[in-house]
Order: C-alpha cells, then sequence, then structure tokens
C-alpha cells in the first residue's frame, strides 16, 4: 500500500494537511498555540486513530459489540534531541458485550497496527484497555 498527502503553510499563519476529502489545520507560530493542534500534536493523533481503527477492525474479527470507544494518550517529550520518549494511553471500550477479550484486543492492537508499529520502534508506548458496561 502507499499513501500520499499534501499539506501547505501559509508564513507567520497556519497551516493545514490535505487527505482525500479532509483538510486538517494546524498551527505553525507561537500565536495559534493555544487554538490549533501543533505537529506533536497530530502525530498523537495518528497513533490514536490507528488504535480506534484497531478497535473496529476487530470488533468484527473478534465478534463483540461496542457502541462507542475512546482513548486518551498522553506523551513525554524529550528537548536533546527534540523527541517523543514515552507515550501511554488508556483505551475505553464501551460495551456490555461478554465476548469482549481485552487481552487479545489489546494484542492484536500491538500487533497489527501501522502507526503503532512504527512509533515502537523509536519509543516505549504504553497503554491499558478497560471496557465500560454502562
Amino acid at each position: 500500500m502507499n499513501y500520499t498527502v499534501k499539506a501547505e503553510a501559509s508564513s507567520k499563519s497556519k497551516a493545514s494537511i490535505h487527505i482525500k476529502q479532509s483538510e486538517i489545520s494546524f498551527g505553525i507560530t507561537p500565536k495559534t498555540a493555544d487554538t490549533l493542534a501543533n505537529p506533536a500534536e497530530i502525530f498523537l493523533g495518528s497513533l490514536s486513530s490507528c488504535i480506534l481503527k484497531n478497535v473496529e477492525r476487530f470488533s468484527e474479527f473478534m465478534n463483540f459489540e461496542y457502541t462507542r470507544a475512546e482513548i486518551t494518550i498522553n506523551a513525554t517529550r524529550l528537548e536533546k534531541p527534540p523527541r517523543m520518549d514515552e507515550i501511554n494511553y488508556e483505551l475505553l471500550i464501551y460495551s456490555p458485550d461478554n465476548n469482549l477479550n481485552l487481552d487479545l484486543l489489546k494484542k492484536n492492537i500491538e500487533k497489527f497496527g501501522t502507526i503503532y508499529n512504527t512509533v515502537k520502534i523509536s519509543c516505549a508506548i504504553n497503554g491499558t484497555i478497560k471496557q465500560i458496561t454502562k
């Protein structure tokens, strides 16, 4: 598989990524730091979307139902060299389904997630998955 994205920036303003029919704006100046995502947050957003996509994928394979999934990711950035050092996530699966095997789901996410596997080469990823039955 091959992927293509296009991005553009306006000097002293903002930037955007164009992917298929989607546009994602992001900040490139201190003026937009509080209102637009920065590149590090978009990077973490990519990891979170990979994990959520795999929840959907594995709900079919593992035969469980869920109403929604929610992920929170926290990361530690080092200064020299600037890079992500440790990423922690908490994934909540809203499901009353007794067929939901959290350990197997976590194993599958960690084994088959494209972005997950790319990121884990360069930094530690630690995560927990919880089932919310309400």
